[in-house]
């Protein structure tokens, strides 16, 4: 079968892409946008890629198009699509139906830390020998691909509250219909979709609704927004995580970098890793009590979890250059913002720290978040934030609240000239967007060559 899928380049459906590939489909995309790490993952796998979204790439038409969310009416391909009567399904509906059917789902939810748990998850699963599926919405580096189908029942999914597509707004992960599920935590964000967090919380209420009584739902005892979702009805066992849970840490290393595990109050072993912060010792948790699920027992996902390496572009560290190390995130919300820098600032002590900044989501573009932003950063020594011609608010102004030193530049120039004449050897650059950022990891590691 001939599928083409418009929105390739997105992480989910990118992901989506390589499974229908491995299913034996002939499988095209296009986008507006073309950049890494997807489409060179789609590249590598043989999958044709046309930039842009002119009706003639669907010609001849193919047998199935396949929709991402990022998709609306007007857009010429789609316009193409509803006129000539083109048979067309959401991606999260496609994946329900030929990939998710009949197996064991476990899906991770949350606001924050999605990708990186969903990613230990299937390397614990991996190290265990169960060779799970998986979908995940960035690139692990212990599999090197995101996503796979996998020789067992066990599939591993990133399960987004975003919505299916211009004619589906229901969250994508209430087509997932989970055994196993993790809800991370839970904040306001998607503005362009969700008016407030009570229309969100509804939407994991449908998620919660789909766990069989059978299954198992885990979330961390700190979030209050999670605890409002299982009072409207919970039919599913629940353990928890976190202070008063029963899944614990003792921290054995102020930046995460070192804990014990306590279940129900017994230690389960020390997790010793390269990983740091606050939040990623909270996802080993969800993750070790996800996998003691399947069978995986907790000394087992443990030893797995000592040789986790991070997804590309989650506290990635890129470059090196004349003593001065320059790190890629995907940080777009305050809390992940504060979270990843707290973490670093734990790792590197009272070295110089520079935080380089995109508000690119659409949520950042609507400004929903820009009363966060200023204390998001107090872990940084200096802040440069990017103004991008379509920002529709004030960036100087919330740039003005910031107690560390903080500029606006319109330019990725201004930055890179702005950064070389602060950086010293020792110093810290971590550079956080969820798009590509214009390439600026590269240019500025040649430019302080």
């Amino acid at each position: 079968m001939h599928i083409h899928i418009l929105g390739i380049c997105g992480t989910f459906m990118g992901s989506m892409a390589v499974l229908a590939k491995e299913l034996g489909h002939h499988v095209t995309g296009s986008d507006a946008n073309v950049y890494p790490p997807m489409s060179t993952q789609l590249e590598a796998q043989g999958i044709e890629l046309t930039q842009g979204y002119d009706p003639a790439q669907l010609d001849p038409a193919p047998d199935l198009v396949v929709i991402g969310n990022a998709m609306s009416r007007g857009n010429p391909a789609v316009e193409y699509v509803l006129n000539k009567g083109l048979p067309y399904v959401s991606g999260p509906q496609w994946l329900a139906d030929h990939v998710l059917q009949g197996r064991w789902v476990l899906a991770v939810a949350g606001t924050h830390g999605k990708t990186t748990t969903s990613s230990m998850l299937a390397w614990v699963l991996e190290h265990a020998g169960m060779s799970p599926g998986f979908l995940i919405g960035g690139v692990p580096q212990n599999f090197s691909v995101s996503a796979r189908l996998g020789d067992t029942p066990f599939f591993v999914i990133e399960a987004d509250e975003y919505d299916s597509a211009f004619f589906d707004k229901r969250s994508k992960f209430v087509h997932y219909r989970p055994r196993t599920a993790i809800l991370n935590n839970l904040e306001f964000d998607h503005a362009d979709i969700f008016p407030d967090l009570p229309a969100i919380e509804r939407q994991f209420h449908h998620l919660v609704r789909t766990i069989p009584s059978e299954g198992l739902i885990i979330h961390p005892t700190t979030e209050p927004a999670l605890q409002r979702v299982i009072e409207m009805g919970c039919w599913t066992p629940v353990q928890t995580t976190g202070a008063g849970g029963q899944w614990q840490v003792k921290l054995l290393s102020e930046d995460g970098s070192k804990f014990e595990v306590m279940f129900e109050g017994d230690s389960q072993g020390v997790v010793e890793w390269d990983m740091t912060g606050q939040h990623n010792v909270a996802n080993a948790l969800a993750t070790l009590a996800a996998a003691r699920h399947v069978g995986v027992v907790p000394s087992m996902g443990i030893a797995a979890l000592s040789a986790f390496k991070s997804v590309k572009r989650r506290m990635e560290k890129v470059a090196e250059v004349r003593g001065i190390t320059i790190y890629d995130d995907f940080a777009h919300h305050p809390t992940a913002i504060a979270t990843t820098l707290d973490g670093l600032r734990k790792r590197i002590g009272d070295a110089p720290l520079i935080a380089i900044i995109e508000p690119r989501s659409n949520s950042m573009k609507l400004g929903a978040h820009r009363d966060g932003l200023p204390e998001s950063v107090v872990d940084a020594d200096q802040v440069i934030w990017y103004a991008p011609a379509n920002l529709g608010w004030d960036l100087a102004g919330t740039a003005a609240l910031c107690t560390v030193p903080s500029i606006v530049s319109d330019s990725l120039e201004g930055i890179i000239e702005r950064v070389k004449s602060q950086a010293q050897p020792g110093t810290h650059v971590v550079i956080m967007s969820n798009g590509g950022f214009g390439g600026l990891h590269g240019k500025l590691a040649e430019a302080l060559k």
